[in-house]
């Protein structure tokens, strides 16, 4: 093999979407056969949507990806499962580039990927993509907004992020533990950090727009509590430090909670004073936890009467699911050192690089 032939090769990717078939997929994989430069050898759609009798996905793929397409069945196990499917059957190539379904890669985005591939060193495990999250320019976000918008600073997203086979093959792929879209990520990148390899950031550009959510959406992502639970056994107390990931208001919601556990254990048992006491430290809480929702928000009246309800309902959410994650996750140990001798003696930050623009 001559040299060029051997740098394509080294270049060569396959992208894998895990999809539940939502409508955003027909976008998604639209931008990404419209952006210029070299595309990917292989398309692997996951289909993780639960039941039968559904849709073939063939149908949301443009002609010009319809020859390079397979769909896997995922079982509905979750994304991490999903994408460990997607990449063991991506073929033997170099890189495998993870996009969510709902992403839409920018107009140069294969270009820009083809330049990050040849800038990664021998030790880069995975690039980044930078990702922009639209916000709307004649109000203030919402709390839901302002969630998605998070994911724009997150050190490792997988989104749009391009792996390394070589690595995602020695550190065992995702922990299929991970259900959810949600730390299967950061626990990917703390062992592979763990085995010695780097992780970077690259030049090209991907949307990733807020997708529509219900009243609700702020209690059910409370199930995250659990899986916070497992990084915690997996990875240690300060895994948040090591990831660069946010801790969020675990702490004061089991403070909250309890407040009002023990206000109605005291009312039922006649304890009045103590009981109007921790309802109004209770009440204390909450209001201050909806006003800091509420306040960067665009105050309108249907975003302050949902942060009003979810407020009172987040904290005592966030508790169960915690509770719950410490029982399902009794038993989880810590990873062991990985037996190549890249693992690192002592706990130590992910290490990032920057690619040039």
């Amino acid at each position: 093999m001559t040299e060029p032939d051997a740098l394509a090769r080294d270049a060569e990717y396959a992208v894998v979407v895990p999809t539940l078939g939502r409508p955003s997929l027909r976008t998604c994989l639209q931008a990404l056969a419209e952006t210029t430069g070299p595309g990917p050898v292989r398309v692997v759609l996951v289909d993780d949507r639960p039941g039968s009798g559904r849709l073939p996905l063939t149908a949301d793929v443009p002609p010009s990806l319809r020859s390079r397409t397979i769909v896997v069945p995922g079982g509905a196990r979750g994304p991490a499962a999903a994408r460990n499917l997607g990449w063991r059957a991506a073929g033997d190539v170099p890189w495998i580039v993870f996009l969510d379904d709902d992403v839409v890669p920018g107009p140069t985005w294969g270009d820009d990927l083809t330049l990050d591939l040849a800038a990664a060193t021998a030790g880069t495990a995975g690039i980044a993509a930078r990702i922009e999250v639209p916000l709307p320019t004649d109000r203030r976000p919402t709390d839901w907004e302002r969630n998605t918008a998070g994911l724009a600073t997150a050190r490792w997203i997988t989104a749009d992020m391009a792996c390394r086979r070589t690595a995602l093959t020695a550190v065992g792929g995702f922990d299929e533990r991970f259900r959810r879209a949600f730390r299967e990520d950061a626990d990917l990148a703390l062992r592979l950090a763990d085995a010695g390899w780097t992780l970077t950031e690259g030049r090209r550009t991907t949307t990733h727009p807020v997708r529509p959510a219900g009243r609700w959406i702020s209690v059910r992502l409370q199930a995250g509590n659990a899986d916070d639970v497992l990084m915690t056994r997996l990875h240690g107390r300060h895994w948040w430090c090591r990831a660069e990931a946010a801790r969020g208001r675990l702490p004061a919601h089991l403070a909250v909670t309890g407040l009002g556990v023990t206000a109605l254990g005291c009312a039922l048992l006649g304890r009045h004073r103590p009981a109007w006491a921790c309802a109004t430290a209770w009440l204390a809480g909450t209001t201050e936890f909806a006003l800091a929702r509420i306040l960067p928000g665009p105050r309108t009246r249907d975003e302050v009467l949902t942060m009003v309800l979810t407020s009172a309902l987040v904290p005592p959410a966030a508790t169960w699911h915690w509770l719950r994650g410490r029982l399902a996750h009794r038993t989880a140990r810590p990873h062991a050192p990985y037996p190549t001798g890249k693992a690192a003696s002592t706990p130590r930050p992910v290490a990032r690089e920057r690619l040039r623009s």
